[in-house]
């Protein structure tokens, strides 16, 4: 009875509105005031719950991604991308993709990339003469791609509360990264030849040369970051710390687009970003906990079982519960709570934690483009300057590429798991 009023507490407090630290906090208050245990048991887990040196690495890939987009070296990408795939049939369309996949090596998080290539992409996508629709659809549907290619804020969250090398979750997500982007641009593709997109230049090998070689010190952020922990170089937090220091070095030295009030705002949003997410870990540890002495995992486990032993079902149960959440909760909230719950269910039947890993978080990743939260999707609402309703409107056709991408990699495990089985088992 306590554990099933602590879940209806819990989602009373998210319907009305309250912070999902709060809500995960004052639920698992209640949960250990009724059951009489000391409340010393709160404030023990919470601070064992960020008490991670993982964790670490959250505040600096944070960072790393505003000063790229506060230096204007998205801007550099965006023009490479161009001079790179523009000359394709709806060219455009495809740069937004390959931008994303660029910068997804920088910053991580599908907000930051919609933040921060999407003014860029949809400003330019209506100046070619683009329909407003797809320029939104196709910028928050490749801005998924962010969390997917390391490094990932969701995936490092994940691997602390999965006890999971991070290593081989961004390992995971590389091969995935590109299907998702293949994908993407295959529905490109199909759009510019039914509505007859334009092409946005043709090759030529001069400008190419001219935008790589201005765009070259950016591109090596993802080498250095990805390089390094594939590598074995850096751990994934001293592979954050260099990006920030990589980061700082071009903004400063080479570009000189940053001052200290640049630096001083950047460093302000990012403490902000980090303790709401370290709010939430903190809210979320002691809420796992008292799953996990609960024993509420397994219980869920033979409820589920019982219905079906079939893993494809379950598997696909698994999904559907994953996208429901999604659709109305932040995906550093879905992570925390629904991972001591799935996991083990997952495990049971077979599933690898670096496998799920990388597919909770690509369902999460569509959750982000779906109301009523649909973050990706506010943002972007924004950035063009359109009603929330059109921008959900404008993405729904992408999600068939990243549905089809989502079912394709949980059944055929061989995708995510080829490469950290290579580099590291």
């Amino acid at each position: 009875m306590e554990l099933t009023l602590m879940f209806v507490i819990l989602f009373a407090l998210l319907i009305a509105g309250a912070p999902v630290a709060v809500a995960l906090g004052l639920s698992s208050l209640y949960f250990i005031a009724t059951s009489g245990m000391p409340s010393l048991v709160v404030l023990h887990n919470m601070v064992n719950g960020i008490n991670s040196f993982p964790l670490i690495a959250v505040p600096f890939f944070i960072m790393a991604g505003h000063l790229m987009n506060t230096a204007g070296i998205t801007t550099k990408i965006f023009t490479f991308a161009r001079a790179t795939v523009g000359w394709m049939h709806g060219g455009l369309g495809h740069v937004n993709v390959g931008a994303s996949v660029i910068f997804a090596g920088m910053s991580g998080a599908a907000v930051a990339d919609a933040g921060g290539l999407g003014n860029i992409e949809i400003k330019a996508m209506r100046e070619a003469g683009y329909d407003t629709d797809f320029s939104v659809g196709i910028t928050a549907a490749s801005s998924t791609i962010g969390p997917i290619i390391p490094p990932s804020l969701p995936l490092v969250v994940y691997g602390v509360i999965a006890d999971t090398s991070i290593g081989q979750l961004f390992a995971a997500g590389l091969i995935p990264g590109m299907i998702m982007a293949l994908a993407l641009m295959v529905m490109v593709g199909f759009y510019s030849r039914i509505r007859n997109y334009p092409r946005d230049d043709r090759f030529e090998f001069r400008v190419f040369l001219r935008t790589f070689v201005d765009a070259l010190m950016p591109l090596f952020t993802p080498i250095i970051i990805v390089g390094g922990i594939l590598t074995g170089m850096f751990t994934p937090t001293e592979a954050a710390i260099a990006a920030v220091a990589y980061s700082l070095f071009l903004g400063v030295f080479v570009y000189r687009t940053l001052d200290i009030q640049r630096i001083l705002r950047v460093s302000m949003e990012t403490i902000e970003t980090t303790a709401s997410i370290m709010m939430i870990v903190a809210a979320s540890a002691i809420f796992a906990w008292i799953l996990t002495a609960n024993q509420v995992a397994q219980l869920f486990a033979n409820e589920l079982l019982g219905l079906t032993e079939n893993p494809t079902m379950i598997l696909l149960i698994i999904m559907a519960i994953v996208l429901f959440v999604g659709c109305f909760m932040e995906t550093i909230a879905a992570i925390t709570i629904l991972t001591p719950v799935l996991l083990p269910v997952a495990m049971q039947i077979g599933i690898d934690p670096v496998h799920f890993g990388i597919i909770l978080i690509l369902n999460l990743m569509i959750g982000l483009l779906t109301p009523p939260v649909g973050m990706v999707l506010y943002v972007l609402s924004k950035v063009a300057d359109v009603p929330f309703e059109r921008c959900v409107i404008a993405t729904a056709p992408f999600l068939v590429p990243l549905g089809a991408v989502l079912l394709l990699l949980s059944f055929v495990p061989g995708l995510s798991m080829w490469l950290p089985v290579y580099l590291y088992r």
